[in-house]
């Protein structure tokens, strides 16, 4: 992808404060068990919760009751109290709480589908959130409430999981959690306002599901000619920031990260401390961030199960150590399927809420290929194949033609073959060079445009129409960030605006 490799459980560490009230089963019958724990603080303790940070019981002001939630955020920490909750598969749930104080979140995360979340702004007085949500596959979620970083103390009380279910866990009282439950990453705000630490950002997210259209860029962790960036300096057009590149290491599939010193060094000094401050900063202000694993000349094998325990491990102990939302595969010397997928299923599993593939052209020819053979047997947990649209010369469409890169049928063509081989819409988005000393096969941003809604709509393609329309397509992504730079971002702010119109 570029001539230097480029290579979750995310850091909003939440508290809770809520009352949640469920009452849909499936089928549409309602249920009005309340299947949590200790769900007014009534034992007089966090007993059945999880919090990170300061967070104690308190006896005055409670909602109803005796006793109310009390959590205090740091500059480092949102305080999230947290639960999980055995639950029926495909079933309607409904989630509420009682807030009080700023910027309070309430959310459920490992639904098996969109993990929803709400949050109030300010809250003076009580005030209830709630939420529906349906399980999917799941037959457990974690719900959670959490204040936001550097803001004061906030108060919950009532929180209501209403639906079928087993009888409340039992637990003993809860102790400060290390590995705090991943929220439901955010979106990207309205404002562009970039907060330029983690206390007291003036917009925080609104915590939930990635946008319908979006789109991905890779910040380069070496200098390589185009514009070197801190982290913090990613414009907030690019929704998910890929980390390029984790390192292989002599553990086989085992992986690592290090900022680079040649890097830090032109940066002014730029260290691993405020490498790791400015992905709380850009997750603030509705970014994720992910680590990428390969690159052009990035080597790693995950071929059995060992290998595959060592990559899955290594991922999940970078996520936890940086608060990366999730994890890029960009191995350009092919992948195996079975091993892979396995250890992705492991990382998921453990937190991780974004999944990311970006293979080369080649890759994504046929269903019989390693790459996408990876992307259906990981389908139900992928977010986004970001095919890399560049340094393929010429290939086939989806209908048996052949076309030449930087051009729109290029785009639309060979996209129509993911589409018509199993990847959902919103799984499939377009990557293209940000400038021409990025990769070959640049083509200007606009086409790149043109392509989107030739897909989406129907309008504006070359001679190649796809046979369908498809109004979720995800979107774009561009190696990489810094090229973009050097070019005065025209990339993300034409495609960007390109995304804004797509249905």
């Amino acid at each position: 992808m570029s001539p230097k490799p480029r290579s979750a459980l995310i850091a909003l560490v939440t508290t809770v404060a809520a009352c949640l009230a469920v009452a849909f089963t499936a089928g549409g019958s309602a249920s009005a068990a309340n299947i949590l724990a200790n769900p007014g603080f009534e034992s007089g303790s966090l007993s059945g919760w999880s919090c990170t940070g300061t967070a104690s019981v308190v006896p005055s002001p409670a909602h109803d009751g005796g006793h109310a939630l009390s959590a205090t955020p740091s500059s480092s920490d949102t305080a999230q109290c947290s639960q999980p909750v055995p639950v029926k598969p495909n079933t309607a749930y409904r989630l509420s709480a009682w807030v009080q104080g700023s910027y309070v979140y309430l959310g459920a995360s490992g639904t098996g589908g969109t993990d929803p979340s709400t949050w109030t702004p300010a809250a003076n007085g009580w005030s209830q959130l709630s939420l529906n949500f349906t399980t999917g596959a799941s037959t457990s979620v974690t719900v959670y409430l959490h204040g936001w970083y550097g803001q004061p103390a906030y108060l919950a009380d009532d929180v209501s999981l209403d639906g079928p279910g087993t009888a409340p866990p039992t637990t003993g009282p809860s102790s400060p959690s290390t590995s705090p439950t991943v929220p439901t990453s955010p979106t990207v705000p309205t404002s562009p306002t970039v907060p330029t630490s983690p206390t007291s950002p003036t917009n925080p997210p609104t915590t939930g599901a990635l946008p319908k259209h979006l789109l991905t860029g890779y910040w380069q962790n070496f200098d390589n000619g185009a514009k070197t960036l801190k982290l913090a300096d990613v414009p907030s057009r690019y929704n998910i920031i890929a980390v390029a590149f984790a390192d292989a290491t002599s553990t086989p599939g085992a992986v690592s990260f290090t900022l680079d010193p040649d890097l830090s060094a032109k940066l002014g000094g730029y260290t691993d401390a405020q490498f790791r401050a400015d992905i709380k900063a850009v997750q603030a202000r509705g970014q994720q961030v992910i680590i990428s694993v390969g690159g052009q000349n990035g080597t790693i094998n995950v071929s059995d199960p060992a290998s595959a325990s060592n990559f899955a491990n290594s991922i999940k102990s970078l996520i936890s150590a940086y608060g990366f939302n999730g994890v890029d595969i960009d191995l350009e010397n092919g992948v195996n399927p079975t091993y892979m997928a396995q250890a992705l299923r492991s990382i998921h599993d453990a937190g991780a809420q974004v999944i990311t593939m970006a293979p080369q052209t080649i890759d994504m020819q046929s269903t019989q290929g390693g790459y996408f053979q990876l992307a259906l047997n990981i389908k139900d947990i992928l977010t986004i194949v970001n095919m890399q649209y560049y340094n393929s010369g010429t290939m086939l469409g989806c209908d048996g033609q052949v076309y030449g890169q930087a051009t729109v049928n290029f785009l639309t063509a060979l996209a129509c073959i993911q589409l018509q081989g199993g990847l959902r819409p919103d799984q499939v988005a377009l990557g293209s060079p940000a400038s021409g000393s990025a990769g070959g096969g640049y083509q200007a941003p606009a086409n790149v445009v043109s392509a989107l809604n030739c897909l989406a709509k129907g309008s504006d393609c070359g001679s190649f129409k796809p046979p369908a329309t498809y109004p979720a397509i995800r979107g774009a992504m561009t190696w990489s960030i810094n090229w973009d730079a050097s070019a005065g971002y025209a990339f993300a702010n034409t495609v960007g605006a390109g995304l804004a119109n797509l249905p």
